[in-house]
């Protein structure tokens, strides 16, 4: 009973912050525009405090918005099919099967041998394996993975914090790095398709942003490490050789890797295979079912697959068709034009300030799919660079590091036990503000010559 009426509230909760909401905003906009950003408010806060499942809320757009003459029942369920969300799929599958065949241990324990076994070296060890690896699996299994590991490097609850923290920080830093690394990027690629606009192909994304994530994986590496004594660690070694199934799956990575690269565009001298990168996935995680692969069970391993995640990426894909459908993004975007007298590199800063610090208290996922179609929007009436400033906030989006609500590797950091809000905000903070900073800069000095 109890569970029932805490359920109860946290519902009622969203409907009265839905409700102020929509109150607030018919000062500004019209009904429907008001609706939605009435809905948009319940749906966050069920989001947020967990008052309904996710894969619940993530379905409600499909309910909500036809009720309330915002889309067509058709128009909005569209969105749940959307390209991008079978691109995420199978490279979920992949993870799947490099972790049900244990190949993620390998290859955490080839990179954490890279360093010393101290401290420090541990630390920086720690950051870039949970970065890298989060770049093509989910940073939420990536963390869940390596937390269980880094907490038996030591009994030092001084040491285990910064161990917790440099494999939350690291996911979210890594995330970044591939197109399907986190679900703002995949968000982001999905409104470029659907405005018509150039696309960023796989390998041009992590030419743009590696030098973004090395900067940051030593920025947090060495924040975490201040203060640490340089006394030696023994870890456990793990077997060194690849079974079948492990070499299987390394060579089919490696041929996804190669078609990527040969799809690819290298102006003047390759115009790429052309192929859908979604399809390329897809067509991989497939192969995991079949000869001579034969890695996955469907009836085994279907329950792995991150359907919420999916539902999740059709709520954000259907309140952004909704932005643009009702008009709101246009008419945000009028507020928000006077900014843009701004010189260009303080308008980029002014994004990645709000959305950096609005993204510790709500769904990055969410805010990326509000914000993204208003930036567009000021952008076709002002004619600054859509995309660029639409890659900065999607990046600032996955640069949260102060609060546990604020992404998933935090959470998971504070759920181990072993991390304090007190000690996760205050080392957030530092890293909040070198993220603006490195994005603005990279965005301003070596964005602008490829976008």
């Amino acid at each position: 009973m109890s569970e029932n009426k805490e359920q109860i509230k946290k519902i009622s909760l969203a409907i009265l912050i839905g409700l102020i909401a929509f109150f607030l905003s018919m000062i500004l906009f019209n009904t429907t525009q008001a609706s939605l950003l009435g809905l948009i408010a319940f749906l966050v806060v069920l989001w947020t405090n967990e008052g309904l499942p996710l894969a619940v809320v993530s379905l409600l757009p499909i309910v909500l918005f036809p009720a309330f003459g915002i889309l067509s029942t058709k128009a909005t369920s569209v969105n749940y099919a959307h390209p991008i969300i079978f691109l995420f799929l199978g490279g979920f599958l992949l993870a799947i099967a490099v972790e049900k065949s244990n190949l993620h241990i390998f290859i955490s324990d080839k990179m954490l041998s890279l360093f010393p076994n101290t401290p420090r070296g541990i630390i920086f060890s720690l950051t870039i394996t949970s970065g890298l690896l989060s770049s093509v699996l989910s940073n939420t299994t990536t963390s869940l993975l390596l937390m269980s590991i880094a907490l038996f490097i030591t009994t030092d609850i001084k040491l285990k914090l910064r161990f917790a923290l440099a494999i939350a920080y690291g996911a979210s830093v890594g995330g970044i790095l591939t197109p399907i690394g986190t679900p703002p990027n995949l968000i982001l690629l999905g409104i470029m398709s659907e405005k018509g606009m150039e696309p960023i192909a796989f390998f041009q994304w992590i030419w743009m942003v590696a030098p973004l994530v090395f900067l940051m994986f030593i920025t947090v590496s060495l924040l975490l490490s201040v203060g640490v004594k340089n006394v030696s660690i023994q870890r456990k070694t793990i077997k060194k050789t690849l079974d079948a199934t492990q070499k299987k799956i390394l060579y089919l990575m490696g041929g996804l890797i190669i078609l990527l690269l040969l799809n690819a565009p290298m102006e003047p001298f390759w115009g790429g295979l052309g192929l859908s990168e979604a399809g390329i996935l897809l067509s991989m995680g497939l192969l995991l079912f079949m000869p001579p692969f034969n890695v996955l069970d469907w009836m085994d391993d279907k329950a792995k697959i991150p359907y919420r995640i999916m539902f999740l990426f059709g709520a954000g894909f259907s309140i952004a068709k909704a932005f643009g459908y009702t008009g709101l993004a246009d008419e945000v975007a009028s507020y928000l034009i006077v900014m843009t007298s701004l010189p260009p590199i303080l308008l980029l800063l002014s994004v990645a300030m709000l959305i950096t610090f609005t993204t510790e208290i709500t769904s990055n996922t969410a805010l990326i799919s509000i914000m993204l179609p208003v930036i567009y929007s000021v952008a076709q009436q002002t004619g600054i660079n859509a995309t660029l400033f639409m890659m900065v906030a999607t990046l600032c989006a996955s640069y949260a590091f102060m609060l546990p609500i604020a992404t998933p590797p935090n959470a998971i950091a504070m759920s181990s036990g072993a991390v304090d809000v007190k000690s996760m905000i205050r080392y957030g903070v530092v890293l909040n503000f070198v993220g603006i900073i490195l994005i603005v800069l990279i965005a301003e000095f070596f964005f602008k010559g490829i976008l």
